[in-house]
């Protein structure tokens, strides 16, 4: 009999998985560089998006 040999698995670096690591890297380094605690969930809010409580606060105010 003989032995049947093992397919090694072909592992290859894709950009996407380089632009992944370095976006990663660089927001580990920006995060020790900050003094205190930083959340690295929130998300940016756009200016342009309707938000209901501002426009409720803006007619109280006039």
């Amino acid at each position: 009999m003989a032995k049947k040999k093992k397919k090694q698995k072909d592992y290859r670096i894709t950009v996407e998985d380089y632009i992944k690591a370095v976006k990663k890297a660089n927001r580990e380094i920006e995060l020790e560089q900050q003094p205190g605690w930083q959340r690295t969930t929130m998300v940016h809010k756009s200016k342009k998006a309707y938000n209901r409580k501002d426009n409720k606060r803006n007619l109280l105010e006039e």
